[in-house]
C-alpha cells in the first residue's frame, strides 16, 4: 500500500468529507493500477491472505488453466482450481507452509495438451508472511521450441557419428579383407599350407572382428538413451573409491594426486556405475595428457544449492580451435579410440541434472568442472502474523 495513504489511514477521524474523498479515490486508482498490471502479465496469479482466503485474481489465470469463474467471495484458494490434483497439491503445499517452484502438469484443455508451470510463493512484508501468490505459467510454447530444438540436435549428431561410424568401420574391414584374400590365396596353392602364417592371419581378423564390436558397442551406448537409476547417494564415497581405485596407476605413471572433497556435502541422486563412468574418463583423460608425469587435482566442493566437482591436470592443454568440439561425436585429437569418450560422459552428467564445462590453456593443463544440483526439500516459510492481512500487497 502506497506509504502517503498508510500515513492518511492513521488520521482519518482528522479529514474532512473532500479529504476523506480523496482518500478513497487514490485507493481505488491504485487498487485498479494493481488490477491492470497483474492482468497485463503473461501468466495467471491467485493472491491470497494468509488464511488463504482469495484476494485477487487476475484474468490471463483464466485462460490458462480451469478455475472457476464469478465472485469468489471468502473462497481458499484451492477451491476455485477445478483440476483435482492441483488443487489437492496447492492445499497440501499452502497447509504445510511450503515454497514452490516451476511444479509441471500436463493437462488436456479442449482436446489441446497443455503443459502448465506452477510456483507458490510468499508475500513478505517487513519480514512477516502476509499472504501467499500462486503463480502459473503456460509454458506449453518453450517446451515444443526445445523438444524441437533437441530433435534439430539430435539429427546433426546422428549425421555426424553415421560419418565417423563409417569411417571407423572402413578401416578394419578394409584390413579383413587383405588378410581373407591372403589366406584365400594360401588355401588354393598345392602343397602344404604354411599353419603358423595362417594361424598368424586368422589372429589379426579377430583381432580387427573385436575392433569392429568395440566401434558398435561404442555407437549403441552413445545414440541410445541412458538407463540411469538415480538413488539418493554420497558423492564422497563414491569419489573416495575412484581415488582409491587409481592411486596405484597414477603412482606408477608418476603422477601425483591432490584430491579435496567437503566433508558434509548433501547426498545426491546419483547413478554410481554411470558416474563412476564418467569420472573414469576424465580421470585417464588426464593420465593420457601427463605422459611425463604431472598433477591430478580432483576437488569437491558445495557452492550455493549445487555441488561443483572439478578435475584437473598440468598436461599439453587443449588448442584453443579444438575446445568447443570435444563433446562432439566422434571428434578425437587421440591416433587411436572412436572419440565418443567425452560423448558419453557429457550424456551422463545431463542424466543426472548436470552441467560440464572445460577450461584449458596450452602447455599449462585443464580442468573439466562438473555441478550437481542439490534436490530442494519443501522450503518452510516463517511463521504466519495473523495481523496485518489488509497489507498483503504493498
Amino acid at each position: 500500500m502506497n506509504k502517503f495513504i498508510r500515513q492518511t489511514i492513521k488520521r482519518v477521524d482528522k479529514l474532512d468529507c473532500g479529504q476523506v474523498q480523496r482518500l478513497l479515490f487514490d485507493m481505488v486508482d491504485e487498487n485498479e493500477l494493481l488490477a491492470m498490471v497483474t492482468s497485463s502479465i503473461d501468466a495467471g496469479m491467485i493472491i491470497s491472505d494468509n488464511q488463504h482466503r482469495i484476494m485477487h485474481v487476475n484474468r490471463p489465470l483464466h485462460r490458462i488453466m480451469p478455475v472457476m469463474r464469478g465472485n469468489h467471495g471468502e473462497m481458499f484458494t484451492w477451491e476455485i482450481i477445478e483440476d483435482s490434483e492441483i488443487s489437492e497439491f496447492v492445499k497440501s503445499s499452502l497447509m504445510n507452509n511450503e515454497t514452490i517452484r516451476d511444479r509441471e502438469y500436463i493437462l488436456d484443455i479442449s482436446g489441446r495438451t497443455v503443459i502448465l508451470r506452477l510456483s507458490i510463493l510468499p508475500l513478505v512484508s517487513e519480514g512477516t508472511i502476509r499472504g501467499n501468490l500462486v503463480f502459473v505459467e503456460d509454458v506449453t510454447r518453450i517446451k515444443n521450441q526445445e523438444a524441437q530444438l533437441r530433435r534439430a540436435e539430435g539429427l546433426v549428431s546422428l549425421s555426424t557419428m553415421t560419418a565417423g561410424i563409417a569411417h571407423e568401420i572402413k578401416n578394419p574391414l578394409g584390413s579383413m579383407a587383405i588378410y581373407i584374400q591372403l589366406m584365400e590365396k594360401m588355401l588354393k596353392k598345392e602343397g602344404e599350407v604354411p599353419r603358423e602364417e595362417l594361424l598368424s592371419y586368422l589372429e589379426i581378423v579377430n583381432e580387427e572382428v573385436d575392433r569392429l564390436n568395440s566401434i558398435v558397442v561404442d555407437y549403441l551406448f552413445a545414440v541410445k538413451p541412458i538407463d540411469a537409476t538415480l538413488l539418493r547417494r554420497d558423492l564422497n564415497g563414491v569419489l573416495d573409491e575412484l581415488m582409491e581405485f587409481i592411486g596405484k596407476e597414477m603412482e606408477f605413471d608418476g603422477i601425483k594426486v591432490e584430491y579435496h572433497a567437503d566433508e558434509h556435502l548433501p547426498w545426491i541422486q546419483l547413478d554410481e556405475n554411470l558416474i563412476k563412468q564418467a569420472l573414469l574418463n576424465l580421470i585417464k583423460n588426464a593420465q593420457h595428457a601427463m605422459e611425463g608425469g604431472g598433477v591430478l587435482t580432483v576437488n569437491c566442493v558445495l557452492k550455493d544449492d549445487r555441488i561443483v566437482l572439478s578435475i584437473g591436470d598440468t598436461g599439453h592443454g587443449i588448442p584453443r580451435d579444438v575446445r568447443e568440439k570435444i563433446f562432439e561425436p566422434y571428434f578425437t585429437t587421440k591416433d587411436t579410440g572412436t572419440g565418443l569418450g567425452l560423448t558419453v560422459v557429457y550424456k551422463i552428467i545431463k542424466e543426472h541434472g548436470g552441467e560440464i564445462d572445460v577450461h584449458s590453456r596450452e602447455g599449462e593443463g585443464t580442468v573439466f568442472y562438473i555441478s550437481f544440483p542439490v534436490p530442494q526439500e519443501g522450503e518452510k516459510l516463517l511463521s504466519f502474523d495473523h495481523a496485518g492481512a489488509e497489507e498483503v500487497i504493498q
